[in-house]
């Protein structure tokens, strides 16, 4: 006699695909340059996210009585499910990546390096060219404006960290734009890596009540934006995510704090001015693995 599965059964696919999903913004968010809100639109579920954000405001204090109707309105399955995969993403990865910057960075870099090249691809082949010819191009300007500012120290600040944590969440919410490469111009990004490796409770919890804020203020108006300039936001957003392959750059002089150029070597010239390994070969294939994932996310999105 078979048994027909039920709709709890039916639906745990979705939430293990949900979860992974989260599982790859959270490690994304962990690495400079890297969005977690791209990868939430690579794997088809960024409006979604963007829309259940908004619902937030105080016409939710009242729903608060009624947890059902509550639970509903804000989408909160999905939240939490998304939620719990990126936290399991930032905990048990924040040792790895941390290693890997430490010891091998270059293929670290790579890695993403081909995942935002093939990103961007991805995400421009879906666009008008004359929103990429106008507001793409801007993108690319702002992005390496933004990229030449030379990296500051507010790692003593509470008050920064706070405000760091509602610019770094807005970042995340946006494709293309990183928050931990805010979080690193502010001199807050080793320090976070840190904290989450060691359970730093305090600064944790006023970087979260940053996050917390930021959401409440900058989700509907992203709405907004999306439902009335979708195409040439995400051109511009398009835009940023190029002008970042040149902070993914496996090769760097990490020693300058400025001349985003300058900072840009070949393999050859890293080893000799770093005077530690290449990792070429490495590198390549993780450049290729990065563009390799796209693909999986992509077909992650229909599932």
């Amino acid at each position: 006699m078979s048994h027909q599965p039920t709709e709890a059964q039916k639906a745990w696919p979705a939430y293990l695909a949900l979860l992974a999903k989260g599982i790859c913004m959270g490690v994304a968010e962990l690495v400079p340059g890297v969005s977690g809100g791209t990868i939430a639109f690579l794997t088809g579920i960024y409006f979604r996210l963007v829309s259940a954000l908004s619902r937030f405001g105080p016409a939710s204090i009242p729903l608060i009585r009624k947890p059902k109707t509550f639970w509903h309105v804000h989408d909160m399955t999905f939240l939490l499910t998304l939620g719990v995969g990126m936290l399991i993403g930032i905990l048990v990865f924040a040792q790895l990546v941390s290693y890997l910057l430490a010891h091998t960075a270059p293929v670290l870099w790579g890695f993403f390096f081909g995942l935002i090249t093939a990103s961007s691809w991805f995400m421009a082949s879906q666009r008008q060219l004359k929103s990429l010819l106008s507001f793409g191009i801007l993108g690319i300007g702002l992005g390496l404006s933004f990229l030449q500012l030379p990296q500051q120290d507010f790692s003593g600040s509470w008050l920064m960290l706070f405000f760091a944590g509602a610019l770094a969440v807005s970042a995340w919410m946006l494709p293309g734009i990183s928050g931990s490469l805010l979080l690193l111009l502010l001199g807050l990004y080793e320090p976070l890596i840190i904290a989450v490796k060691t359970l730093d409770v305090l600064f944790l919890s006023v970087l979260i009540a940053g996050c917390l804020s930021g959401l409440l203020l900058f989700a509907r108006s992203l709405r907004w934006l999306m439902q009335h300039y979708q195409d040439p936001v995400l051109a511009l957003l398009i835009g940023f995510m190029l002008a970042a392959l040149a902070k993914l750059w496996p090769w760097q002089n990490a020693a300058l704090n400025y001349g985003l150029m300058d900072r840009l070597l070949w393999p050859a010239e890293y080893a000799e001015l770093m005077t530690v390994p290449a990792f070429l070969p490495q590198t390549l294939v993780a450049a290729v693995a990065g563009f390799l994932a796209v693909w999986t996310l992509t077909r992650l999105a229909d599932k």
